[in-house]
């Protein structure tokens, strides 16, 4: 599996999808990645849909409940300090491999 560019605790704006979704920028709260499955990430008050939960010793009440889904990471992409989607390289300082801002070159 490859690297992923983007970590949790990033500031993401979504390029493509939803008519409500597409140009809504948020905080990664986790990237998910399986063996065999594409890349996806959830993202902090995005994309919000209703799960209907059995009552269980945690929720006893059950019902709708309101979630945030996940997005595929290729609908992404970073946020620079603009407020503009950049894209990211590698470079390394010294024994260290960090991320910059392709078109800045200022590290992330």
């Amino acid at each position: 599996m490859s690297k992923l560019k983007i970590k949790r605790g990033d500031n993401v704006i979504v390029t493509t999808g939803k008519k409500g979704l597409k140009g809504s920028t948020g905080e990664v709260i986790e990237v998910i990645k399986k063996e065999g499955k594409d890349p996806r990430v959830v993202i902090a008050g995005l994309n919000i849909v209703k799960k209907h939960v059995k009552p269980s010793a945690s929720n006893p009440q059950g019902g709708i409940v309101e979630r945030e889904a996940s997005i595929h990471i290729s609908n992404v992409a970073l946020v620079g300090k603009d407020g503009k989607a950049i894209k990211v390289g590698y470079k390394t300082e010294g024994d260290k491999k960090v991320r910059i801002n392709k078109k800045t070159g200022e590290t992330l």
